[in-house]
């Protein structure tokens, strides 16, 4: 089934999760034209949210290795008209180079999203759990923050 039939043939509840099936299954040269093709959907929340979903998914997988920078850009590349996705893969940057402890800027973790700083407040680079455990944005961050540092020093 081709995006095209998927548009012109069912609600958005139909395209959405046929989106979902899409992207889970698209080979790497296709991922691109694939996800260019999703947003194009006249739907833009629906669709904005199945390619999340494809980038939050795609992020997980590669973020620990050398393939996420290529294809970090050609993503960002595609959702440039779309600042929350956009947004979205410079904090699976950021995400990356505070978990593999590559440089990166404490005001930058700050500015980020509940969603980022809540995911690094659970991670292993202590220099960060500190900042979030410090200043995170909301109780939870800080809270989550805190009891990460509280059991590595029970260790």
């Amino acid at each position: 089934m081709n995006v095209h039939y998927i548009l012109q043939n069912s609600d958005e509840h139909a395209r959405f999760a046929a989106y979902l099936d899409k992207l889970a299954h698209v080979a790497d040269p296709d991922e691109v034209d694939l996800v260019s093709r999703v947003l194009a959907d006249p739907d833009q929340t629906m669709a904005e949210s199945a390619v999340l979903r494809h980038l939050d998914r795609r992020a997980a997988d590669l973020y620990p290795g050398p393939a996420f920078e290529g294809w970090a850009q050609a993503m960002t590349q595609v959702t440039i008209d779309h600042p929350f996705l956009a947004q979205r893969l410079r904090e699976w940057s950021l995400f990356r180079a505070i978990t593999l402890k590559l440089p990166w800027q404490p005001d930058d973790l700050l500015a980020s999203s509940n969603w980022l700083q809540l995911m690094t407040a659970a991670e292993t680079n202590i220099e960060a759990v500190e900042v979030l455990a410090e200043a995170g944005r909301t109780k939870r961050i800080r809270n989550t923050a805190r009891t990460g540092l509280n059991h590595r020093s029970e260790s």
